[in-house]
């Protein structure tokens, strides 16, 4: 599953894409979820909930789907 991630800054944290990615459902979620996940940024492996990620970033959540992250 895509799902495009609107910017309406300079940046959104990981944690706050997969909350309004309907992925999990809180912030509150988005550790015990990074734990058992892997995530792949611009192809490198990050799993923190606080990283930031910028228009034209890429995310890949394996067996979740993929996060494209564009500017407002």
């Amino acid at each position: 599953m895509e799902h495009r991630i609107t910017v309406r800054g300079e940046y959104i944290t990981l944690g706050q894409a997969l909350k309004e990615a309907a992925i999990i459902p809180s912030g509150g979620a988005a550790k015990p979820f990074l734990q058992e996940y892997p995530v792949f940024i611009n192809g490198t492996a990050d799993n923190r909930r606080g990283r930031k990620l910028y228009p034209e970033d890429h995310v890949v959540i394996e067996d979740v789907g993929e996060l494209h992250i564009v500017a407002e």
